[in-house]
């Protein structure tokens, strides 16, 4: 299980481990409680963590640098009581982590969210982020990371060039077709005629009757 297998989903608590997708949903294990079941895709929304992205007043900052910049602060996240704690409490907290966050956009909601996260992927020994960098290109996801931009622009035109040049050479090759088609009939039509127009003499050379004498 690694880093970028992690996901969220709306309308569920905790974290999961993105198993398998389908048209109308995908199959998710909780790392929580180990279970596994179905989402579908109507009802709720699945994001994966790597794509996540946190507001500050300046770039935004990918998720998993957020929660490796936990690590240092864990004594202070052990004397944090997050369902007891005020408001003024988390946020100064999330602070001395991400001077920088933007307090208009990440509300004490989103802070809690992500020290939860946090729990639970140390839980799942799943903090290890040397594979990930500034450079490391982030999926094309929905989610804060659509927002940031992604590749998916740059690799639509390719996707679309090859449909139509399959469709011009199907409609170049059923125009070379028609000709070919239309032809058979036509002297087949012709050669029934001029033998039908050959045959009509023979008709008439028949020996006329004998006089009576």
């Amino acid at each position: 299980m690694e880093y970028r297998q992690i996901v969220a989903v709306t309308g569920l608590g905790g974290l999961y481990q993105l198993m398998s997708t389908k048209n109308d949903g995908a199959i998710v294990r909780s790392l929580t409680d180990k279970s596994v079941k179905f989402v579908s895709a109507r009802i709720h929304h699945i994001t994966p963590l790597e794509s996540i992205e946190i507001y500050t007043t300046g770039d935004n900052v990918r998720l998993h640098e957020v929660l490796d910049k936990v690590k240092g602060k864990e004594e202070g996240l052990k004397n944090l009581n997050l369902s007891k704690a005020d408001n003024a409490a988390i946020r100064a907290y999330f602070r001395t982590i991400l001077p920088e966050f933007d307090e208009d956009r990440v509300y004490v909601s989103d802070i809690k969210k992500v020290l939860k996260w946090y729990d639970i992927l140390k839980a799942n020994d799943l903090l290890n982020f040397e594979a990930y960098s500034q450079a490391t290109e982030i999926p094309a996801e929905q989610g804060p990371a659509a927002e940031a931009g992604t590749t998916e622009t740059e690799e639509k035109p390719v996707k679309k060039a090859a449909p139509k040049k399959k469709k011009e050479e199907a409609e170049g090759a059923k125009a070379g077709e028609k000709p070919a088609k239309k032809a058979a009939p036509k002297k087949k039509k012709e050669e029934a005629e001029g033998a039908e127009t050959a045959e009509k003499p023979v008709k008439k050379a028949a020996p006329k009757k004998k006089k009576a004498e």
